[in-house]
């Protein structure tokens, strides 16, 4: 269906039901502006946090993972200990924060494999949000907000908004689209 097909009355309006309880809404036509907007800051903020730990070299999580969860009051800070006790885990999160952050960053100012990308955003920020366990000011915090922003750019299809899934999801296949060929890549195109 082309935007010209749809009836004013239902542009830029959505719906959703989970357990049950259904919520709607009806965007702002300024909602595509604000959510390219987020992805961008996202994409650049961990771009740029990715190539400087890169770029510097020798990024080490051993100590964040064995010493900041414990001192905290973290409810996980049994698992954040067993992290940062445990070599293979801790090679593995030396490489995969840093280029993490670098392949998440790229994805999203681009616009590629978005909702793959927030994905994996919004899970580094739930962990950080746990290993900077800090109820001072209440259950939510910085960490927790970046992860709504990353959940937020995944639900709106951010990278169809002047960025590449919006051309990689209408390339054509034997006369399909690639998204009406294979349909899962929706989960992490747009």
């Amino acid at each position: 269906m082309t935007a010209s097909t749809i009836s004013p009355d239902t542009r830029n309006t959505f719906e959703s039901t989970i357990g049950g309880y259904t919520v709607g809404g009806r965007a702002h036509s300024l909602s595509a502006w604000f959510v390219l907007s987020l992805r961008l800051m996202m994409g650049y903020a961990f771009l740029y946090s990715g190539a400087t730990k890169v770029l510097a070299g020798g990024f080490d999580s051993g100590g964040y993972l064995s010493n900041v969860a414990a001192t905290n009051g973290n409810p996980l800070a049994g698992l954040f200990a067993w992290m940062g006790s445990t070599p293979w885990f801790v090679e593995f999160a030396n490489v995969a924060v840093p280029w993490g952050e670098v392949l998440i960053g790229l994805g999203l100012l681009v616009g590629a494999l978005v909702r793959l990308a927030a994905f994996f955003g919004a899970l580094m920020m739930l962990m950080f949000y746990f290993g900077n366990w800090d109820m001072a000011h209440g259950f939510i915090n910085g960490d927790f907000a970046y992860m709504l922003v990353f959940l937020a750019v995944a639900a709106f299809g951010a990278g169809r908004i002047l960025g590449l899934d919006a051309y990689i999801e209408n390339y054509d296949v034997g006369g399909e689209t690639l998204v009406e060929r294979y349909p899962r890549l929706e989960y992490v195109l747009g």
